[in-house]
């Protein structure tokens, strides 16, 4: 068993955070695969479903299907080994479901002849110390992150979503192998929009992040696939 690589791994993730299925392949025909793979997130597969990443993946995207399962045990299996099937590249659960669900969910895809990688979200690159406090976690984001991120390994996932500001400390930890997919990604000067632990492509990778999340700086550029010629340049 092996996990889904190709000859060329972009760190690029371009986010399709669109309500329809013909605005992401839009988008996705502007783009190019041997240059980033695509995330689909909750909007989009609510809209446009399964037969969307098939199109995708038929294009030659690898896909990040980012629905981030939490749920009891046998119910997120059942759902991950469902998405393996779609053919994506990568899938997410949520490290907080716990290691019984984490474990059920590596298991169900275990077996599979090629398996997507399946990584583990940590703390929403929106939340902060008193969103934390919100829902009862005394804990600073980072050592949150830290203790899920352990938890996660543990459970045999092949990574974590964080933030790229907590890719050092992780590089450091969880080793070189353990795969850091960091969204919150913004070009120097840009908006942080709705994220508040946020780097730039040169900084995340330098941290020690392996994929970056991007999404509304190419996505909303007039020439995309310029801006993502750019940030691919500036990572070489």
């Amino acid at each position: 068993m092996t996990t889904q690589t190709s000859v060329h791994d972009p760190r690029v993730i371009v986010a399709l955070d669109y309500p329809t299925a013909e605005a992401a392949l839009a988008m996705a025909s502007r783009l190019n695969p041997a240059q980033c793979r695509v995330k689909v997130g909750k909007e989009l597969f609510t809209a446009a479903g399964p037969a969307l990443v098939e199109r995708l993946v038929g294009m030659g995207y690898g896909v990040f299907l980012d629905l981030k399962y939490h749920d009891i045990p046998n119910t997120v299996a059942s759902a991950c080994r469902v998405a393996a099937g779609l053919g994506v590249w990568m899938m997410n659960v949520h490290a907080s479901g716990g290691s019984v669900m984490m474990r059920a969910a590596r298991e169900a895809i275990e077996n599979l002849p090629q398996r997507p990688l399946l990584i583990a979200v940590t703390v929403l690159t929106s939340m902060g110390a008193d969103d934390l406090r919100e829902i009862g976690c005394a804990d600073a984001p980072a050592v949150m992150v830290e203790r899920l991120a352990a938890l996660a390994e543990n459970s045999g996932m092949d990574g974590v979503v964080c933030s790229a500001q907590e890719a050092t400390a992780l590089r450091r930890s969880r080793g070189k192998s353990f795969r850091l997919v960091t969204p919150g990604i913004r070009l120097p000067d840009a908006a942080a929009d709705d994220q508040k632990r946020v780097l730039t492509p040169q900084a995340a990778v330098a941290a020690g992040a392996d994929y970056l999340v991007i999404g509304r700086p190419i996505t909303k550029a007039q020439d995309p696939l310029k801006v993502l010629a750019q940030i691919t340049a500036s990572l070489a």
